[in-house]
């Protein structure tokens, strides 16, 4: 059995939390860069918060880009923060309400001490707006919702490496809304029936950034015997329960990996300089690491053969574990173990002396290599000593990364409350009931239930639930109620057609909404067709022409003209539809028809046109 509960994390479109600048993303080129080091200092309770002291042991520098369109002083950290951004502190309490919350009395901000580099302050500025009990009905029972909290997005990762790390600061200080539920999930669908509904609840507000990284799911997962893992960044919902199902399959084997140690008496050796043994490896890392003044290091595991190669996930396993520990703690990014040796360019006899040079005899031992240079070497080796000792005793608690594929790899410790500290820059913010009356008189209306209204004016169900999570459904409504067109015509060519054009690569990005109705109401008139429509938005796209002398381009004939043509046409032709099939040749003079106005009229209605002249020609000719 296992226990899971979900954060969901919304960036806000209001502008930014403590300052004045926009809450968007820039492509323009940094007209600043600092250079900054952080370091984790003591709690008030004289603590050092875990996550912080093994970012402060990487020692690392920082530079930040920043240009002045999107970030200022505040995001330098070189003025204080200004008051709390109101529209989205009053979004906040609109989503607690809609999630049975109640807003507290009095926000107070906090400082969270994050020393990755993603914040250039050392911490992140978080309040809590409401706590409570909040029910989400899913298919397989109620999901209780524990709080919401207002809190600065971090700065945007540029690049990494062992020594340093970029950023770019226009990400940073954007609100960033967290929904966090208790851990009553119990099943893998569960998880993803609760984050759509609270991502519908987000956005119904109309308030919630779009795009790639503007939400995104952590999960907590534990299981019976194991320990909480805290997974970040979850982007897609189809990967939350492929997530969730490899986490308890990770934790189960770690679990049945520390009974057979167990079982064998299994015990760490100390470290053992084994450089000599390798000094003509052909094994290209070693050999480098050597050569270049590094050393290789051997740790021997008694009673661990066939352990550190056991897969604990698909496609990873305890050694994969092991790596990642010495990657994050010491920057060293692999190690080798006996399990998969000999093999990497590391020979049979290379494994032969290694176990004699560490005594090792037993068929069951094991051992692992680390090769590096000071102080990396020493970091990695520790932190690898320190995970090795933890597979004989518990599952370490870890805030993990969920990767593509669904499984996780180690990021850092589990924080703990001595990360937390009040933030003396912002001053408590009384939340009145007035206020929360007010907002509670202009809830939003849920998407799903928005969608069963639609699906009555006659959009089919799938369009409507499309449409409502959409960016379009506020120029869907507007259509609706300005023009006589079909609901579904709207809808498709809303979801559908646009999409298609961004996949001929057609740029939508100056597309207005009010371009899009002034189309739907020519169509409706019969003066534009839906591919006239697609031709205005192509051109418009590439800046070739306004939008009017693109729309009278595409124009269609008037219908008084088109029947004058038709009736030419069937004169013309009266001899042919008397003799022969009228059905087959009115088809074939639609084209003869449609030839001479350009294309510039609807083909289904001259040929229903067509159709009503001929039966006048053959009444007539009785």
């Amino acid at each position: 059995m296992f226990k899971v509960g979900i954060e969901v994390h919304q960036q806000l479109n209001t502008g930014k939390l403590f300052c004045n600048c926009p809450s968007e993303i820039s492509d323009r080129e940094a007209s600043l860069v600092v250079r900054r080091k952080l370091r984790a200092t003591e709690s008030e309770m004289g603590e050092i918060d875990p996550a912080a002291l093994l970012e402060s042991l990487r020692d690392r520098e920082f530079f930040y880009e920043a240009d002045k369109e999107t970030s200022c002083l505040v995001e330098l950290d070189e003025e204080p923060p200004g008051e709390m951004n109101r529209e989205a502190l009053e979004v906040a309490i609109q989503v607690s309400l809609m999630l049975g919350l109640e807003p507290v009395d009095e926000i107070h901000v906090m400082r969270k001490i994050v020393i990755d580099g993603s914040n250039t302050t050392g911490f992140q500025r978080t309040a809590i707006v409401s706590m409570g009990e909040g029910i989400i009905e899913t298919s397989k029972g109620e999901v209780r919702v524990k709080s919401v909290c207002l809190e600065e997005e971090s700065a945007r990762i540029m690049e990494t490496t062992q020594r340093s790390a970029r950023y770019r600061l226009d990400r940073l200080g954007i609100p960033l809304i967290e929904v966090s539920t208790y851990p009553d999930i119990t099943e893998e669908g569960q998880a993803r029936e609760v984050a759509e509904y609270i991502g519908e609840v987000l956005r119904a507000t109309g308030k919630v950034r779009r795009g790639i990284g503007t939400i995104r799911q952590d999960l907590n997962v534990s299981i019976e015997g194991g320990s909480r893992q805290e997974i970040k960044g979850v982007q897609e919902l189809d990967l939350i329960e492929e997530v969730i199902r490899r986490e308890v399959m990770r934790q189960k084997e770690l679990l049945r990996i520390r009974e057979i140690l167990r079982e064998r008496g299994a015990r760490v050796g100390n470290p053992v300089d084994v450089t000599e043994v390798f000094l003509g490896t052909k094994s290209k890392i070693l050999r480098r690491e050597i050569s270049s003044g590094g050393k290789v290091m051997s740790i021997p595991l008694f009673g661990f053969s066939g352990v550190l190669g056991k897969e604990i996930q698909p496609g990873r396993r305890l050694g994969t574990e092991l790596a990642n520990y010495s990657r994050v703690y010491g920057g060293i990014p692999g190690i080798f173990h006996t399990d998969e040796l000999p093999g990497y360019g590391i020979s049979e006899e290379e494994v032969k002396s290694l176990y004699h040079h560490l005594g090792i005899e037993g068929k069951e031992d094991a051992a692992i290599l680390v090769a590096g240079k000071e102080p990396f070497l020493s970091r990695s080796l520790e932190a690898v000593m320190r995970r090795v000792k933890l597979s004989m005793e518990e599952i370490p608690e870890e805030t993990r990364k969920a990767l593509p594929d669904g499984n996780t790899e180690f990021m850092r410790p589990l924080p703990g409350a001595a990360r937390m500290y009040p933030e003396t820059d912002v001053p408590p913010i009384p939340i009145h009931q007035e206020l929360i009356n007010k907002i509670r008189l202009s809830l939003p209306e849920l998407p799903r239930e928005k969608a069963k209204k639609l699906i009555s004016l006659g959009l089919r169900e799938e369009l409507a639930n499309r449409l409502v999570r959409s960016e379009y459904l506020k120029v869907f409504e507007e259509a609706i109620s300005s023009t006589n067109l079909s609901p579904n015509f709207i809808a498709s060519f809303l979801l559908d057609t646009l999409k298609s054009l961004r996949r001929e690569g057609v740029d939508l990005s100056s597309l207005r909404e009010s371009d899009l109705l002034r189309l739907f109401e020519l169509n409706s008139k019969g003066l534009l067709n839906k591919e006239g429509m697609i031709q205005v938005i192509k051109l418009l796209s590439k800046g070739e022409g306004r939008m009017e002398d693109l729309i009278n381009r595409f124009k269609l004939v008037p219908e008084e003209e088109i029947r004058k043509i038709i009736s030419e046409v069937v004169s013309k032709r009266a001899r042919d539809l008397l003799s022969g099939d009228p059905s087959r040749i009115s088809k074939k003079l639609v084209g003869e028809v449609m030839k001479r106005v350009g294309g510039r009229a609807d083909g289904r209605k001259v040929y229903e046109i067509l159709l009503k002249e001929v039966e006048k020609l053959r009444r007539r000719a009785q």
